[in-house]
């Protein structure tokens, strides 16, 4: 054993390992079966969950079969009745108690989730298991207010919840207990790697007292998933995991009606500029991408240097990375643990092999041998290197360089991800203004990887839609007690000459797009039949005009920059326009939708300044903001009832919010929109914010909802719900079925809206 005096000499760590008796006399439990109806079930055919550290068996665990999740499906169907017909008090008791017996076993949960996932003991006990503890305190409080916050909504049903292995217990936590907090049950299938802290939590709710049923437990490897996922009796999919996996299971839920919440993958940028604090954003680094051995789907990987500095960074990174210890996770000193299984260990390694033959320069700290990969650093990297432009889920940062605020937002938003960003600067307006400015669903200034359960958690893009925690993350487990309203079906289109004609001059009507009137690329109209009388025709768009109109949009940002102050003063201006044109608008509408059209201008013109963002309570020394954003260009495809109000109904909040959008008209009348060319043109709308299709309604969605440039999609036309979701996950855009085409109200502006939270010190 080194004296004292070696010791102060060398300055080594000594081991300083976590008892794991605990946890082990938890595991001789096994084989385990599944949680199913309040009881675990005999273990079936088995598989191994392996320690990545020592590469030794944990425990075996049953492999779930499709009966086993219908087993578990019909459970939670049973049990919801009595769930959701609880008052919120008594669901509030449930969680809280849950809660307390988490506390009660915390040393048990961090050392079982260090053995099982590989992460450092320090972050399991201080990290992962507070903050599960904090979900479901802070949602027993939801539970107790739901009635009050969230009237008129009610729960999904059986929710299908799957988690991912780099943070097992937490987002465990995130899904079950806003599912709960609501009145849904739940079937959870937990990461085939880490399974054993869902197992351990399944105990937890019954020596917490938790009615048979609501929580369903069944272990598995993506059979499972993809079981759970196609089950008919499951009314919401909430999945956490990689883009690949979440664009399938969108493509397989598309028209069954399940609600679906995605969070996905992530290449987040980390952007230092020339005055910020360089040894705090060193450190910010190590919390960025080495923390959780860089098995974060918010990392901070990609590290973008302002030029001035890159050489003093660079170097101070260098140093750092090789100070950090790498080892056995039960150990108080390590900082980075073993990577979760060798499968990924190996995918990692391919990637950075990649990233080296494209021209990147590592740089790498040590590492043992086995399930271990060192902290690691390149350089000399372009945007098209595979370790740019790839998620590798693993201890590794590229760096690049900047000289311009302009060229580090487009260096930060050159990604087809959008889930986080850190920013670091002393001056407080560069870092507000990049936040503003970058397309992330997360953003901390001067910090990183700060999450809090009163802190909405999402990305944008192919990081997925949909947000956990705080009151976004609650109201994604319920929806509206009313029922839709019925669509009538669309008819065939009638291009061919009719044997009626129109009285009076005849009128030509085109497509809106960019601000001004255009025909259609087929060169066709249509003849359009109302009561059994030709009232006119309407061109014939496809999916060239489709295309035209989305560039149309995206040229009309000017329109997203303006304030809410001023988009009211134009709305306000259409309803007086609306008004001025009612006479020719009686030709196509009757005067009853023209009022309610008007009514509705006025609507959305008095909600466009007043729909606030807002500050939550979260860690001390920050300020969190819930910012709501427009997305840009939205596609909106109308309904067949009331095709003028209908229309407005979808345009007027999405405008409203800030966003652009192309729009398809009802397919039986759309002449009343059409008509609306006029009064948008004398209403001070810019050209490019309001689009106009006419045509075959199911043709052009097809178009619109596959657009890459589309970033959300509305549609009023239930027949069509399958197509679009289904062609909607090719960027993973979010997809709103609008049950009252004809309504109006806040569900529209939260549906046209997506929350960018931002992070900034405050009292620090």
């Amino acid at each position: 054993m080194p004296t004292i005096t070696e010791i102060l000499e060398t300055m080594e760590y000594g081991p300083a390992l976590e008892n794991d008796k605990i946890a082990r006399d938890w595991l001789s439990r096994g084989p385990f079966g599944h949680f199913i109806g309040g009881a675990f079930t005999a273990p079936g055919a088995l598989f191994d969950s392996l320690n990545p550290a020592r590469d030794d068996v944990l425990a075996q665990l049953t492999q779930g079969s499709a009966q086993d999740v219908d087993a578990a499906v019909n459970a939670a169907r049973a049990a919801f009745p009595a769930w959701s017909g609880l008052s919120g008090h008594a669901r509030a008791r449930h969680l809280y108690a849950i809660a307390r017996q988490i506390q009660k076993r915390e040393r048990l949960f961090a050392v079982l989730e260090s053995l099982d996932n590989g992460k450092p003991i320090r972050e399991a006990r201080d990290i992962d298991v507070p903050l599960a503890i904090r979900h479901f305190y802070h949602h027993a409080g939801w539970a107790e207010l739901a009635a009050e916050e969230f009237a008129g909504q009610v729960p999904h049903g059986v929710c299908g919840q799957i988690i991912p292995w780099n943070f097992p217990l937490l987002m465990l936590a995130w899904k079950i207990a806003p599912a709960l907090a609501a009145g849904n049950t739940v079937v959870l299938k937990p990461a085939e790697y880490t399974p054993l802290s869902a197992l351990l939590f399944a105990e937890i709710c019954i020596e917490a007292g938790l009615p048979a049923g609501v929580v369903n437990i069944v272990t598995g490897d993506g059979t499972t998933g993809a079981a759970l996922v196609a089950h008919d009796g499951v009314d919401k999919i909430a999945f956490t995991g990689s883009t690949h996996v979440g664009r399938e299971i969108r493509r397989v839920t598309a028209g069954s009606g399940k609600a679906l919440t995605l969070e996905l993958g992530g290449k987040s940028p980390f952007v230092v500029f020339a005055d910020a604090d360089l040894d705090a954003a060193v450190e910010g680094v190590v919390d960025a991408i080495w923390f959780n051995q860089g098995e974060v789907c918010c990392a901070g990987s990609r590290i973008l240097v302002a030029e001035a500095v890159a050489d003093r960074f660079t170097e101070r990174l260098r140093t750092r990375l090789k100070a950090l210890r790498v080892g056995e996770p039960l150990d108080k000193s390590t900082d980075i643990g073993a990577i979760v299984h060798p499968r990924q260990l190996a995918r990692i390694r391919d990637l950075v092999a990649q990233g080296q033959a494209a021209g990147g320069v590592l740089h790498q700290g040590s590492a043992p041998e086995g399930c271990f990969f060192p902290p690691t650093m390149m350089v000399e990297v372009s945007p098209a290197n595979p370790c740019v432009s790839e998620e590798i889920f693993g201890p590794v940062a590229v760096v690049m360089t900047f000289r311009t605020p302009d060229e580090a937002v487009d260096l930060a938003n050159n990604t087809r991800y959008g889930l986080a960003a850190s920013i670091w600067s002393e001056n407080l307006t560069q870092a507000m203004d990049i936040a503003a400015r970058v397309r992330a669903g997360v953003v901390w200034v001067n910090a990183t990887n700060l999450f809090d359960a009163n802190a909405p958690f999402g990305g944008m893009r192919e990081s997925g839609f949909g947000r956990e925690g705080a009151r976004a993350g609650m109201a994604a487990y319920l929806r509206p007690a009313r029922a839709g309203a019925s669509t009538p079906a669309l008819g065939a289109l009638g291009p061919l000459p009719q044997s009626a004609s129109t009285s009076g001059l005849d009128r030509t009507h085109k497509l809106y797009i960019g601000g001004a009137q255009k025909r259609a690329d087929s060169g066709q109209s249509y003849s359009v039949i109302v009561d059994g009388a030709l009232q006119g025709h309407a061109p014939l768009g496809s999916r060239k005009d489709i295309r035209n109109a989305v560039e149309a949009a995206h040229k009309a940002t000017g329109w997203t920059a303006m304030s809410g102050h001023q988009r009211a003063q134009v709305l306000y201006f259409l309803g007086e326009n609306l008004a001025a044109r009612s006479v020719s608008l009686r030709a196509f509408a009757s005067q009853a939708e023209i009022d309610d059209s008007i009514a509705r201008a006025f609507y959305y013109a008095a909600w466009a300044d007043k729909f606030d963002s807002s500050v939550h309570d979260t860690q001390s020394a920050h300020i969190t903001l819930a910012k709501y954003e427009p997305f840009g260009v939205m596609g909106l495809i109308c309904g067949e009832e009331a095709p003028l109000t209908g229309f407005l109904s979808l345009v007027l909040p999405s405008i409203a919010m800030g966003n652009r959008v192309v729009t398809i008209p009802s397919q039986s009348a759309p002449l009343a929109t059409l008509e609306l060319a006029q009064v948008f043109a004398c209403s001070d709308i810019p050209a490019g914010v309001i689009n106009i299709v006419s045509g075959p309604v199911a043709d052009l969605a097809q178009t619109l909802a596959a657009h890459d440039d589309v970033a959300a999609l509305w549609s009023a036309q239930p027949a069509l719900t399958k197509l679009v979701e289904a062609e909607s996950a090719g960027n993973l855009k979010p997809v709103w079925q609008v049950t009252e085409p004809l309504g109006q109200g806040r569900d529209f502006l939260l549906a046209a809206t997506q929350i960018k939270t931002i992070w900034v010190p405050y009292g620090a």
